[in-house]
């Protein structure tokens, strides 16, 4: 299957995710999910690959998940997945599907054990120099 990214431009951890792939030497289908969201089966297909529940993908941070006040913890997993279908920036980013598995890559070297040859070393936006490998 070709690789997959769920990515959000303007999001640098999705970025240095999507040049991490790419300087892996792969070539990663890329959706722009504020643009083109997963439908409801489709992210519930990506959450259960991920061993994920939708609240651990709710990106809590942003001033709609506030309104809708899904911090409640008597929301249900069904009510969590309808609001990020509903506003898909509540969809936590970048999602990397490959071969070996499906993972939210935050931090975005996670995606490292996600790829077939990935890059021993890389250098984020910011500087900071990522190894594979090593530790």
């Amino acid at each position: 299957m070709k690789p997959l990214i769920f990515h959000n431009p303007n999001c640098g951890t999705s970025r240095n995710t999507l040049a991490i792939m790419k300087a892996s030497g792969e070539q990663p289908e890329v959706v722009e999910y504020l643009k083109n969201p997963p439908t409801r089966d489709y992210l519930v297909e990506l959450l259960a690959k991920m061993n994920l529940s939708p609240r651990e993908l709710l990106r809590s941070k942003e001033a709609i998940n506030d309104e809708l006040g899904l911090d409640n913890p008597e929301l249900s997993d069904d009510e969590i997945i309808d609001a990020m279908i509903a506003h898909p920036i509540l969809i936590n980013r970048p999602i990397v599907v490959t071969n070996k598995g499906a993972a939210l890559c935050r931090p975005s070297e996670r995606v490292f054990e996600l790829l077939e040859n990935p890059v021993s070393s890389f250098t984020k936006e910011d500087g900071e120099v990522l190894y594979h490998g090593q530790g």
